[in-house]
């Protein structure tokens, strides 16, 4: 077989082809998107408005919702656009959307290790922790997490921009994602897959190992507290952090920790789904269901608006 580096255009598969179930998934897709944005908008705002909320812990907030909206508009407003034109055609110019996808997503993870980090001081040094998480240490915190992400994304993706393909341009999945791209492609993609797996290794070592300690440490400070009540609010601080690190963690393993791509054929679409659309709009509400401080702020910003517009 001649490969042919003119293809230039692709088909994407999506979700499904039957033509009955793409009114319901585009519904869905939809809702959970707006819900997404409004949601993490809705916790970007608080915390620039509150001066509760003007904290190294809601700052790291800010800045995942930030993550989150950014994530999830990176992959769920193309294929709606697919489902609702017909047109499933993509470009392969789309490998720079293939990029921000992947990048966002490694960067939940460093961004969550912080998180944790910033979790632990609170509660086991909580006399020094205005001093240990100043504004400066918060900002490089934040800027050494983009940085990590960057090194982790750069190298395969430099190398999937040489990929070559054959006569075939269907892609088995609805993601913006390079892996995809390596399945049907006609070059050796042994290097790009073996070092794709060397930093998601990278990335799924370091960032649970910081996780873990921290809350090692932050559950055998909780348990010497005298005060039930000092456990149940450090419990309930740490709570609605840890179920976002558990759904992020468990299905973002489920689906790129895997063999060769050419050999893994069978993608799971819907937990794909789930990672992209679902998560991002549930995370938002955890911490607000779950968070006394941001329901505080929340009621308050809604007087307000109540009180101005009776004026």
């Amino acid at each position: 077989m001649m490969r042919n580096q003119r293809i230039t255009t692709f088909i994407l598969l999506g979700l499904t082809e039957d033509p009955q179930l793409q009114i319901p998934i585009f519904m869905f897709l939809f809702l959970t998107y707006m819900f997404s944005i409004t949601g993490n908008l809705t916790i970007i705002v608080l915390t620039l408005v509150d001066s509760h909320l003007k904290t190294p812990m809601y700052f790291f907030l800010q800045n995942f919702a930030l993550l989150e909206i950014s994530f999830t508009s990176a992959c769920i407003p193309r294929y709606l656009y697919n489902i609702a034109t017909g047109n499933r055609s993509i470009t392969y110019s789309f490998s720079i959307q293939a990029f921000f996808t992947d990048l966002f997503g490694v960067m939940e993870f460093f961004l969550l290790g912080t998180m944790s980090y910033d979790h632990y001081v609170a509660i086991c040094k909580p006399l020094h922790y205005t001093t240990i998480m100043s504004s400066r240490v918060c900002k490089r915190l934040i800027l050494c997490s983009w940085i990590a992400g960057l090194l982790i994304m750069l190298p395969p993706f430099s190398l999937s921009q040489s990929l070559e393909f054959c006569d075939s341009n269907v892609i088995d999945s609805f993601l913006c994602d390079v892996s995809p791209f390596l399945k049907i492609s006609c070059s050796d993609t042994w290097v790009i897959e073996q070092m794709a797996i060397i930093c998601s290794v990278l990335t799924f070592i370091t960032t649970p190992l910081c996780v873990v300690l921290s809350y090692i440490y932050i559950i055998k400070t909780i348990v010497r507290f005298p005060s039930a009540q000092q456990r149940k609010k450090a419990y309930s601080t740490s709570s609605s952090h840890m179920i976002i690190v558990s759904i992020t963690y468990g299905s973002c393993i489920f689906i790129y920790v895997k063999p060769s791509a050419k050999e893994s054929v069978a993608i799971n679409k819907g937990v794909i789904m789930l990672t992209t659309s679902v998560a991002p709009m549930l995370n938002p509400f955890i911490y607000n269901l779950r968070n006394r401080q941001v329901k505080q702020a929340f009621n308050n910003s809604i007087k307000r608006i109540v009180l101005s517009s009776k004026k």
